[in-house]
């Protein structure tokens, strides 16, 4: 039997804990008591004492009470040989479990000092722990303190440099709203230029006495060949003019017209006749033909001592070469008709029958076409008055700021070109009837097609 299980069969409680709580091994008693089993309950291993005595270790206190009760044996009777026995034992199993109770204070007091070495690394080491913890915090924390102040830094140069932004862009808008505000005021004033301080003028009675005619904005310009949009712009206007007021006069005036269309023209000499509104007809250059009806017939008509009014036979670039007779004749019957629906007019006018008027055009030119100035006109009635000058009081606004104004400088119009010779020459434009030019002209630079 081993020595501890022969201890715990005879009643003494060993436990780790007695061992462990005795750091130092008691003094080694004389093992002549018998070992006596205890009713009492081991020692908790919880339990400890109250004050700072040193701490008694059971397997001693168990020894000596059993060398008591020996002691008290011998008295009350004699040694046998089995007590002998029995007592070496004990002795022999005392000094094992001494030698092994010694082995493991010292394994307890290694592993205690083990313990609290442990326990020593483990507090420096949460001690250092909290420094660095406490240390990182304080970094945190100040670190923290940065941002917020470069937070609020930054907060603050991002407000500064949006009241900035709105500075600038207050003060741009405001130089922008001054320069728009400079640039309305020079528009305003360059477009005021533009415009005469003047305004039309209407009389019922436009010639005055200096021989000047007043023409007011009731005016309606009559230029080039008469077709049906010519028509249809002249008498537009007219029935305009007479909705407007049908007391003041309306202008035709014309600068350039070499006739036309005898259907056109008709519907223009139709609509006169039919206005409330007296129809004015100025003559600046030439009127021809049809133009040259209208004038004649016009309830009032007007021209320039060198402006040219021309009458004809009603002609027609159409041949004969692909008609037959029958169709010549309807061609000339309705010609005549036409003849007599405009000729007859104008020859009553005059004072003379139309076979007369035929007569003096031929007679003036062999072609037919009897033309005179202005002031040789108003003596056959083809005009009414003979002026010097014309008031266009209708032009309140400057023509050179006007759009799609036409370049009136003739040189911009002709392109110089050389010769086979390599004379640099241009050509003229095209001249409207019974008109000449008048230059100088010694190199030939100016040329006619």
């Amino acid at each position: 039997m081993k020595p501890l299980a022969h201890l715990t069969a005879l009643g003494i409680s060993l436990t780790p804990l007695a061992f462990a709580q005795n750091n130092e091994a008691p003094a080694p008693s004389k093992p002549e008591a018998i070992a006596v089993v205890s009713d009492a309950p081991p020692a908790s291993p919880e339990a400890k004492p109250e004050t700072e005595a040193p701490e008694k270790d059971p397997a001693v206190e168990n020894l000596a009470e059993v060398e008591s009760l020996s002691n008290s044996s011998k008295e009350e009777k004699p040694k046998t040989s089995e007590q002998e026995t029995l007592s070496a034992e004990n002795k022999l199993a005392a000094e094992r479990l001494l030698n092994e109770t010694n082995a493991i204070r010292a394994q307890i007091t290694r592993l205690k000092m083990e313990r609290e070495l442990i326990s020593e690394k483990l507090a420096l080491q949460s001690v250092k722990l909290q420094a660095e913890l406490s240390l990182k915090l304080e970094e945190s924390e100040t670190e923290k303190a940065a941002l917020q102040n470069e937070n609020e830094l930054s907060k603050l140069r991002a407000e500064k440099l949006t009241n900035d932004l709105k500075s600038l862009q207050a003060e741009s808008a405001l130089k922008v709203t001054r320069l728009q505000s400079e640039i309305a005021d020079i528009e305003t004033t360059d477009k005021r230029s533009q415009y005469a301080d003047s305004t039309p003028v209407y009389l019922e009675h436009p010639l005055r006495d200096d021989g000047i005619l007043v023409i007011s904005d009731r005016r309606i310009s009559l230029n080039g060949t008469i077709v049906s949009s010519t028509a249809d712009y002249v008498t537009s206007r007219i029935d305009y003019w007479n909705n407007k007021d049908s007391k003041l006069p309306i202008f035709i005036v014309i600068n350039n017209c070499p006739g036309g269309s005898v259907m056109a023209g008709y519907r223009i000499l139709k609509s006169m006749e039919a206005s409330e509104a007296p129809i004015h007809v100025v003559v600046k250059s030439f009127a021809a033909s049809m133009a040259a009806c209208i004038t004649t017939l016009a309830e009032e008509s007007y021209a320039y001592p060198n402006a040219i009014i021309l009458h004809h036979q009603i002609s027609s670039q159409l041949t004969f070469a692909n008609m037959n007779l029958t169709q010549q004749k309807e061609f000339y019957e309705d010609s005549n008709r036409w003849w007599e629906r405009l000729a007859t007019p104008v020859a009553t006018k005059m004072g003379i029958s139309t076979d007369e008027f035929i007569k003096r055009m031929y007679k003036q030119n062999t072609s037919g076409d009897w033309s005179e100035f202005g002031d040789q006109a108003v003596k056959l009635k083809w005009v009414n008055h003979i002026i010097k000058g014309v008031d266009e009081t209708s032009f309140t606004r400057d023509p050179d700021s006007q759009e799609n104004t036409p370049n009136r400088n003739a040189e911009a119009q002709l392109t110089e070109q050389v010769d086979e010779a390599g004379h640099p020459f241009v050509y003229l434009p095209r001249l409207n009837p019974k008109d000449v030019y008048f230059l100088y002209n010694p190199d030939s630079y100016y040329r006619v097609r």
